[in-house]
């Protein structure tokens, strides 16, 4: 069984501590890169979402004589509400002249 020693590896407590605490870190410092990233996703998917719904509704509305400025407030509020966004502008527009 001289193989046997070959295999045992004298590792020291504080090594496999610090090995488990790199894990941890790299776990939390992954997470924090990944969350902001899905909000980031989901503000471009919602005002991808909202200005075509926006471009939709001028492209209709323009029939009627009702359209919506696109500036860079109206993508704002549609970049970080979606769709919903679109019909808060919508009534905003009949309340306010």
């Amino acid at each position: 069984m001289w193989w046997f020693n070959l295999l045992a590896i004298d590792i020291q407590f504080s090594t496999i501590l610090a090995f488990a605490g790199g894990l941890v870190l790299l776990y939390l410092v992954g997470w924090l890169l990944l969350v902001p990233l899905k909000i980031v996703w989901r503000l471009i998917y919602n005002g991808i979402i909202g200005g075509v719904v926006l471009w939709l509704l001028n492209l209709i509305g323009g029939y009627f004589g009702f359209t919506l400025a696109i500036n860079p407030l109206t993508a704002l509020i549609v970049g970080f509400l979606g769709v919903p966004g679109v019909i808060l502008l919508v009534i905003l527009k009949f309340i306010l002249p």
